[in-house]
């Protein structure tokens, strides 16, 4: 991309829940995995999705991301609240004193904007809790939220295609 849209610029906000990044620079997966560690952890789930080499029969040959980063970052930052809010210990029974606590620990997305090569990590969520369900089911909800909310657009470049040619879509249904 030559010119950064204005609106599409990196961002970071931290919440008590966890960590909501958008950055230009390539993810780290390792980093974003740290982010979330905790000795109460039982579990931590992981989902990193990758600019892959096709769609539909046609060759991929890169992945392009643009948002409106001030209110991208509040919708993401909006998910991983509602991902704990939603997944509270009194679906465990556990003691009244604590039952309204998140069975979640910490949360974490981060999305990459600008051009994301084939093979290379296009959104990374790590999600710590005490037990591996909660940390799955959670890991899964904050990915579909973000594909389905968050005001991020991708553009897909196809081999053989002229650039001019791709369009801008939203990252639900990919």
């Amino acid at each position: 991309m030559a010119s950064t849209p204005s609106a599409s610029i990196e961002a970071r906000l931290d919440i008590p829940e966890g960590t909501c990044a958008l950055t230009y620079e390539p993810l780290d997966v390792q980093t974003t995995i740290q982010s979330v560690a905790d000795d109460g952890a039982g579990a931590t789930a992981v989902f990193i999705g990758t600019t892959r080499n096709s769609f539909k029969g046609k060759v991929v040959t890169r992945l392009d991301y643009q948002a409106y980063s001030k209110m991208a970052i509040k919708t993401m930052a909006d998910i991983l609240r509602d991902a704990h809010s939603r997944y509270s210990r009194s679906d465990h029974q556990i003691t009244q004193s604590v039952s309204q606590a998140s069975s979640l620990i910490r949360s974490a997305v981060h999305h990459r904007l600008g051009t994301v090569p084939v093979g290379e990590p296009s959104i990374v969520i790590a999600v710590s809790s005490p037990h591996r369900k909660e940390a799955f089911m959670a890991c899964e909800l904050i990915l579909e939220e973000v594909k389905s909310k968050a005001q991020i657009w991708k553009r897909e470049y196809y081999e053989g295609e002229k650039e001019e040619e791709a369009q801008w879509k939203s990252n639900a249904g990919h």
